[in-house]
């Protein structure tokens, strides 16, 4: 049942059984002499259509209604009924469509308006002065006393306009307009007095017009016309549509038609008032002609220099525009056809906007048959529709028709019809096939990839199907935009055939499209058009004479399409090359590079944009545009505001950045969402456009590679060998994962490298522009913050701009909301203002306010999320003109619209879409719908996932769920790890216990999706302990996606909170059998799961290698979740009776778990192995678990501190998951250490191997027992006592018959005690330490301890002055050695990482004093933690004095991709790799360079190469 909101007027139109007790109501209330007390009762005793027709008198009596009212409402009932049989059914409540209007210049035809129809025509200016141009005026906010006042002014205004321009049109009043209704909805006005109207129209003439002029203004203005509306049922409405036609005719125009404002209280007085008071209305003359859909007075006071210019120059133009009237006349009258054509292309081909520029539709489909060479020169149209598809029936296109020559104008992918074939996503098909960024030529009868062409009668059987596969797919709403995109058929040979395919193409778009007005046929002769129309009338059953395009030639359509474009985009675009030269960027060239807006030198020279309306967008708030800046640009403009870090940037970061050596250097400027970063960001392109090729990347969605090509084809475009090499400054933004910009940045240089391209200085330069996390970021010389706090500076500047601002724009503080919430120094208090005031008449029950909600939700949680204009138009039911242009914001959102931009949206299918303009006020909107209208985060989260309309096949679907599914599943990791998305965590603060009904929901709309039921996993676990309920979604998850490690641990976290939770409820003291069976069993699966999501990670990683396009790091959690296990296992058990009583019960435990001891052993000596007989029971079942328990965790924690030690980020960055598990692997192993790392009956061991267990046991406890946990103490601060300790210990073992590995270890611990403690007696002397090393070399070396060994050989052995080794031979064949062992050992984990460099190559030459490790770096720049990363990948950190004189910087000759480099023993030279390649990129085989070496566990590697 329908309810009050959703009533509506029109809704009457139905049949009455069909009725809802509302609409009852609602009739009742509108029949004449019926109290509204009657209406309420039926409303209250649930009447509706069907009841009603079934009551009777006394029903009516009974009701306590009185005879009369219920007479008259049986009366007003059986009269419903008696219409409703005499229509047909069918003819009840159709939905309002296009109509024609009431023809011009005519009277008494029988024409009337439906009530709710819409006229096709657009309001506009003067066309060819004889088609009407038209003013629609919805009449409806007149008083009886302002009416009158209201229709003669503006019929006068109108006419006015037309006579001047001398151009026929229609003014029509009851006719609606956007935003509140319909552009052209037929509304209908009550003219009870119909003959005042022509009188007072008669007497306003008289008033407005000078004596003079009167005559010819009565001639011309014609009386007015009362055409009748109907309702939907074709019953009379009372109303009617008021229009007054205009008629300049040319024989009685002459001159300029000026008008004269007149007093209001005068206006009701006859002609002799005006001329008695003549003297005071000629004080304000106006002088209008037609502007579009308006009418515009040129001398309305204006701040222009020269404020008559442009009326001097109409005046004088007048002369030459009466003689266009008069041959246009004289042309009508003639009838030559061919007068329209070329005007009715216009239309057509731009949708009404008379403008390519700004054409209503966003994208054309091409069909066409062969062409001949002659058509080729009259191509530049077609290349300039830019088609999204076009449909070529021509198989010799390719080699020497259409499409060849095409595509040497513009880049195209070719594709076979097959390809369409809906196999998969619609948005995956349509993005694979790249089908909105590049043109897609489809070959429909053959002639590429061995397709064979068909003749003409087999076509359809042969190809006829796949070519109805690829225009259904082309139709599709989720595709191209419903009902803004236009079908061109260039008929460039006539088709004479009814089997022609291009007869059975037109039907199927026909029948696609609903209709032909998304059609346009050209041909270029009568013949052809007859045969074309016939074929298709005879085919469809349809005239489409309308639709064509016939008496033009194909050059003449060239010419008249060319004509619709800008000057700016007629004009080649130039871009700056080396030597201050300048160069033409190609079109072909500039679409090639899909993925970058290019901004060119002459920018917007020559465009006809708008200059207010660029502003007004600017300062309500939308994204700043080119335009502004060059509007700010010309002569007599306030410049445009430039912020405080603007001259910072300029004169300091951009020079810093071009001295570096990287072949792509990055310059982050972080900001505040609202706080200008993007705005500053684009000023700096602007006013460096003529010294860099400037673009911003369009889609950080797209692919990184394909980017990177593209930047770098960019960069080399044109470029002259012998000229230095323009820079390409790249801006960024949006990117809300610096990983992903530092990849891109790794990307480009890639391909820098691949071309050759030397990088001496910096070839590219990103400018990252990134919304901040933090109030107040780190700055650095590579790190710009703009926050929210204007200087004095920054304020008085805005404060000048307002002032020039409200000259244009007098509410310009009302409206301004962007502008002004700068101006305000970003105030919250004007922020929720604004929201406050916007959002007054905010209902979540009707529809605009509901899309209000889920854009605002969306957009706080999702940066850059949007709604597609299909999806807005489908869901607010916008039925607009079939082809109705582009949509307003304010056709759909209303008064919500100033919270509103339109956007283009670069996902899969590249789409027009609206978002919320404001992300300062959002939040505060967000805030002000839960304060003031009750409407929680819960509310709009619940309509997104429950309202079908948002999940169907609409363009920017796939969009759209990608948005919803980052604002369910997207966390933000900090030290303490969030559970949940933002949102998900704040509906759980605010509404708890509900957030399970938005994750239900979530998992309902995506079925499919594995995240989607981790999600689900993850919450029953964490929040509601419910883990039957956690293993289900978690299985489920699993059974989705069952090779992805991150999934397969959800379910292994699942059993490892469930372990948790069964040993935190039981009670203190020993533990049950049947706790410690389940507690057994659980731990038993969780280790199975986490070994599981262990293998997974492993097969990813090496997957990952294979492919080198993901870098995503290694998942270590399957890992750390075995250790976590065990240490809960370790809990269980020591609650044990059988481990519990004393020391040496632990000890026996610590055995087991060792597996050093059995239990059957324990069993058969234990006196209390019968009281404990469950005990031992569940313990021999799970025996295998637990006898390799200890074993398994320290495998785990040396393969994770191998993990963390060895590789760090790519680019140097902190990674707080990292940081995280680190932490709690430091928590778990204190625990370890506590129970394997102490005796405690030391009285059962002799002294000898006491000794020996206790040194092994303290290196353990310290984690010194492996070379990884050695070099930890570099960085992990713990005294050098301690580290004096393990030395010390290393000692003692060495002496007593050592492994290997003791060996090395003891080489690692006084390496790396001489760095931090040099004097300490315990070191070995260097001579002493590499003769040790030399004599561990010609051991045989066990598999695990060649890496550490060979790594420690290259460092102490590497040549130094007076101290050569005999193992010098063997140097280079050590470094092949750490190369291969590094590979054999790391690369199933060090995808997304890079080694660590443990030491550097120190200036002093001798001994341990030459080795340099990180720390000392850090503590001689002093650098925070947050600036040492940066300086570090952008090279700056090798370029301080300080760190020039601790390190030794190395010669060497290039050699391929790597650098021979010298040593002080000239005939020793050894291979050392580049951290970066591409500062080898473009040296020749031999020339010579200098770099500082470090010492990594993949070799030794060169830093900060420089030419010599």
């Amino acid at each position: 049942m329908a309810e009050p909101g959703d009533w509506k007027e029109e809704d009457l139109s139905r049949e009455m059984k069909n009725w809802s007790r509302h609409e009852v109501r609602e009739w009742v209330l509108k029949l004449d002499h019926v109290d509204d007390s009657v209406a309420e009762m039926l409303f209250q005793q649930d009447i509706n259509g069907s009841s009603l027709l079934l009551l009777e008198p006394a029903d009516f009596t009974g009701l306590g209604v009185t005879l009369g009212p219920t007479k008259l409402i049986i009366h007003a009932r059986d009269q419903v009924g008696k219409l409703e049989h005499e229509e047909p059914a069918s003819s009840m409540n159709q939905p309002g469509g296009p109509c024609k209007p009431y023809p011009f210049g005519r009277y008494n035809d029988t024409y009337r308006f439906i009530e709710g129809n819409f006229l096709d025509v657009t309001e506009s200016g003067a066309l060819d002065l004889i088609e009407p141009c038209h003013e629609y005026k919805g009449f409806i906010h007149t008083t009886a006393e302002t009416k009158m006042l209201k229709f003669t002014a503006e019929v006068v205004r109108f006419a006015a306009a037309c006579m001047n321009c001398r151009t026929n049109g229609t003014i029509h009043f009851g006719i609606g307009d956007k935003p509140e209704f319909t552009h052209g909805e037929v509304l209908g006005v009550v003219a009870e007095d119909r003959e005042a109207f022509t009188k007072e129209l008669r007497s306003a003439i008289e008033g407005y017009f000078q004596p003079k002029q009167r005559p010819a203004a009565q001639i011309c203005i014609k009386p007015p016309r009362f055409v009748e509306v109907l309702n939907r049922n074709m019953t009379p409405t009372n109303k009617c549509v008021i229009e007054v036609d205009i008629v300049p005719d040319s024989t009685i125009c002459e001159g300029a038609y000026h008008t004269y404002s007149v007093n209001v209280k005068k206006t009701k007085k006859k002609a002799k008032a005006y001329e008695t008071d003549q003297t005071e209305a000629k004080s304000v003359p106006q002088f209008f002609v037609r502007d579009g859909g308006s009418s515009r007075d040129l001398l309305l006071p204006t701040t222009s220099a020269k404020p008559r210019e442009e009326y001097n120059q109409f005046v004088a133009g007048l002369p030459h525009l009466s003689q266009r009237r008069k041959r246009a006349e004289e042309e009508r009258l003639g009838v030559v056809r061919s007068s329209t054509q070329g005007s009715r292309l216009v239309q057509m081909v731009t949708g009404g906007s008379l403008s390519l520029d700004k054409s209503c539709f966003e994208q054309y489909v091409i069909v066409t048959n062969r062409s001949d060479v002659v058509h080729f020169e009259s191509l530049g149209f077609l290349v300039e529709l830019n088609p999204t598809a076009v449909l070529d029936f021509d198989p010799e296109s390719s080699p020497h028709g259409l499409q060849h020559h095409f595509e040497q104008q513009s880049p195209l992918n070719r594709h076979l019809p097959v390809q369409y074939k809906i196999t998969e996503g619609v948005e995956d098909i349509a993005d694979k096939l790249k089908l909105t960024r590049r043109t897609s030529w489809i070959f429909c009868n053959g002639g590429v990839e061995n397709e064979a062409p068909s003749n003409m009668d087999r076509w359809l059987i042969e190809k006829g199907a796949s070519v109805r596969d690829v225009i259904s797919f082309l139709c599709r709403k989720n595709v191209l935009p419903n009902k803004r995109f236009l079908v061109v058929f260039l008929l460039w040979s006539a088709v004479t055939e009814k089997m022609d395919p291009l007869v059975e193409t037109f039907s199927t778009f026909l029948q696609e499209l609903k209709g032909k007005d998304q059609i346009l046929c050209i041909c270029d002769s009568q013949n052809g058009f007859t045969s074309w129309r016939d074929l298709i009338d005879a085919r469809c059953g349809i005239d489409i004479s309308d639709r064509c395009i016939y008496e033009l030639s194909f050059a003449e359509v060239n010419g008249t399409v060319l004509s619709l474009l800008s000057k700016n985009r007629r004009t080649q675009r130039i871009l700056p090359s080396g030597g201050g030269s300048k160069v033409f960027l190609e079109k072909k060239v500039e679409r090639s590079l899909n993925t970058l807006d290019i901004l060119c030198m002459n920018q917007c020279e020559g465009g006809n944009e708008d200059k207010l309306d660029i502003e007004e967008n600017f300062y309500t708030g939308r994204k700043v545009s080119w335009w502004n800046f060059h509007y700010s640009d010309q002569p007599g403009s306030m410049p445009f505001i430039k912020r405080d870090k603007f001259d910072f940037i300029m004169d300091t970061v951009i020079p810093d950045m071009c001295s570096l050596r990287r072949a792509c250097v990055l310059f982050n400027l972080m900001h505040l969402p609202g706080c200008g970063g993007t705005t500053l960001a684009m000023h700096i392109l602007w006013t460096l456009r003529d010294r860099f090729r400037c673009a911003v990347l369009r889609d950080r969605h797209a692919e990184f590679p394909e980017i990177a090509e593209q930047v770098v084809k960019l960069l080399t475009y044109k470029k002259e060998e012998q000229l230095p090499q323009v820079p390409v400054l790249l801006m960024v933004d949006d990117f809300d994962d610096m990983e992903k910009v530092l990849e891109l940045q790794q990307l480009i240089e890639k391909e820098c490298v691949k071309k050759h391209i030397q990088s001496k200085s910096p070839q590219v330069v990103l400018l990252n522009c990134m919304m901040s996390e933090s109030l107040c970021d780190t700055e650095t010389l590579d790190r710009v913050f703009v926050g929210n706090n204007l200087s004095d500076k920054e304020q008085k500047l805005f404060e000048e701009k307002l002032i020039e601002i409200e000259k244009t724009y007098k509410n310009a503080q009302e409206t301004f909301y962007g502008f002004m919430f700068i101006k305000k120094n970003f105030s919250s208090a004007y922020a929720q203002g604004v929201a406050s005031k916007t959002l007054k008449s905010f209902n979540l029950t009707q529809k605009p306010s509901q899309l209000l909600a889920v854009l605002v939700l969306m957009h706080v949680y999702c940066k850059g999320a949007s709604l597609s204009v299909s999806l807005c138009e489908e869901f607010l039911a916008f039925h607009g003109k079939p082809i109705f242009g582009t949509v307003k914001v304010e056709d759909l959102f209303g008064k919500f619209s100033t919270l509103m931009t339109s956007c283009t949206v670069q996902s899969k299918v590249v789409h027009q879409g609206f978002q919320i303009k404001y992300s300062s006020i959002a939040r505060f909107c967000l805030e002000e719908l839960e304060k003031t209208h009750n409407v929680s985060k819960l509310d709009i989260a619940d309509l997104l996932l429950t309202t079908d309309k948002f999940f169907e096949n609409i363009q920017g679907k796939d969009k759209l769920l990608q948005d919803i599914h980052h604002i369910l599943v997207k966390r933000y990791h900090s030290v303490e790890e969030s559970q949940f998305s933002p949102l998900v965590q704040n509906i759980i603060k605010e509404t708890p216990g509900l957030e399970e009904m938005v994750l239900k929901n979530a998992s309902k709309r995506f079925e499919k999706d594995a995240v989607i039921a981790q999600l689900l996993a993850r919450y029953y676990y964490l929040k509601k302990r419910d883990f039957l309920e956690a293993k289900f979604w978690a299985k489920k998850a699993k059974e989705l996606s069952k090779d992805n490690s991150y999934i397969a641990d959800t379910l292994a976290q699942v059993i490892k909170h469930e372990l948790k939770n069964v040993i935190s409820s039981s009670k203190e003291g020993p533990i049950t059998p049947e706790t410690m069976e389940m507690s057994l069993t659980l731990a038993g699966s969780a280790i199975s799961a986490f070994k599981e999501a262990q293998h997974l990670a492993k097969k990813e990683s090496i997957q990952r290698l294979a492919v080198r396009t993901d870098n995503s790091p290694f998942n270590t959690s399957g890992c750390l979740g075995e250790i976590q296990v065990g240490i809960l296992l370790i809990e269980v058990l020591e609650k044990t009776p059988v481990f519990s009583s004393d020391n040496v019960r632990h000890d026996i435990l610590r055995q087991v778990l060792s597996g050093e001891l059995k239990l059957e052993a324990i069993e058969s000596s234990d006196r209390s192995k019968s009281k404990y007989r469950l005990y031992y029971y569940n313990l021999r079942n799970f025996e295998d678990v637990i006898h390799d328990l200890k074993n398994r965790m320290k495998k785990n924690f040396e393969f994770l501190d191998n993990y963390f030690v060895n590789l760090s980020s790519r680019f140097g960055t902190t990674d707080i998951r990292e940081q995280v598990a680190q932490n709690e692997l430091f928590r778990c192993f204190e625990k370890y250490a506590k129970h394997f790392c102490r005796t405690d009956s030391t009285s059962l061991l002799n002294k000898s191997m006491l000794k020996l267990l206790q040194a092994r046991q303290y290196l353990e406890l310290h984690k010194a027992d492996t070379y990884t946990g050695i070099l930890r103490f570099l960085s992990n601060g713990v005294s050098p006592d301690t580290l004096e300790k393990v030395a010390r210990t290393y000692e003692f073992l060495c002496e007593r018959n050592p492994t290997v590995k003791d060996r090395v270890n003891f080489l690692y611990a006084n390496v790396v005690l001489s760095r931090l403690k040099l004097q300490s007696p315990l070191i070995k002397p260097y001579t002493k330490l590499t003769h040790f090393l030399s004599e561990t070399l010609r051991l045989p070396i066990p598999l695990s301890e060649n890496l550490p060994l060979h790594f420690m050989a290259v460092l102490l052995l590497w040549p130094q002055q007076n101290l050569l080794s005999p193992e010098l031979r063997n140097l280079s064949h050590y470094i092949s050695q750490v190369r291969t062992s590094y590979h054999t050992v790391m690369d199933d984990v060090c995808n997304g990482k890079r080694p660590v460099i443990h030491f550097f190559l120190g200036r002093r030459q001798q001994g341990y004093e030459r080795l340099v490790h990180l720390g000392a770096i850090r503590r001689c720049v002093a650098a925070s933690q947050e600036e040492f990363p940066s300086m570090w990948e952008n090279g700056k950190l090798w370029k301080d004095k300080r760190v020039e004189e601790l390190l030794c910087r190395v010669s060497g000759q290039v050699k391929g991709d790597s650098i021979l480099a010298e040593t002080c023993c000239p005939e020793v030279k050894l291979e050392v790799a580049p951290v970066f390649r591409g500062q080898l990129s473009g040296r020749p085989a031999g020339s010579k360079v200098s770099f500082f070496l470090g010492f990594t566990m993949k070799g030794p590697l060169a830093l900060d190469i420089s030419e010599l």
